[in-house]
C-alpha cells in the first residue's frame, strides 16, 4: 500500500496565496510553501511540541524587528535553540492567529522583502 498523504494544517494558508500558485513541498515533517523560487511558510502541527505549532515566516534576523511591529504575538522557534534563527513563529494558541497569518500572507502577496528566502542549492556528495 501506498504511502498516506497527511493533510496540511492550516489549508486556509493556501487559500490566501492561491492567486500565487504556492507548492507544498515536505520539509522537517512539516509542509513547506513557496511561492516561485522563494520559500515563503512553513506550517507546523506536530504533537508533542506545541510551541512550535503554527505558521513560520521565512525572514532574516534584520527584519524581526519590524516584524514583531506587524505581529505582536511572533516568536522564535524554541526547537532552534536560544539563538534567533530567521525562521518565526506565528504561534497557533496565540488569540490573533487567524488574522496574522492571513496578514502575513497579504504581505506576501504584495511581494514584501520582509518575508521569503530563495534557498541554498545543496550540492549533492560525491561518492569515492
Amino acid at each position: 500500500m501506498g504511502k498516506k498523504l497527511k493533510a496540511i494544517p492550516f489549508s486556509f494558508v493556501l487559500e490566501q496565496l492561491e492567486g500565487l500558485d504556492p507548492v507544498t513541498k515536505p520539509m522537517f515533517g512539516c509542509h513547506a510553501i513557496y511561492v516561485g523560487e522563494k520559500i515563503v511558510l512553513i506550517v507546523r502541527k506536530k504533537a508533542g511540541s506545541d510551541h512550535d505549532n503554527g505558521v513560520w515566516l521565512a525572514t532574516t534576523t534584520e527584519h524581526h524587528e519590524s516584524l514583531w511591529r506587524d505581529f505582536p504575538s511572533m516568536r522564535s522557534i524554541k526547537i532552534f535553540g536560544d539563538t534567533p534563527s530567521g525562521w518565526q513563529n506565528l504561534p497557533e494558541e496565540a488569540g490573533d492567529f487567524e488574522a496574522s497569518v492571513i496578514k502575513a500572507c497579504d504581505l506576501i502577496r504584495k511581494g514584501d522583502p520582509r518575508i521569503g528566502k530563495i534557498p541554498k542549492i545543496r550540492r549533492k556528495k560525491k561518492r569515492p
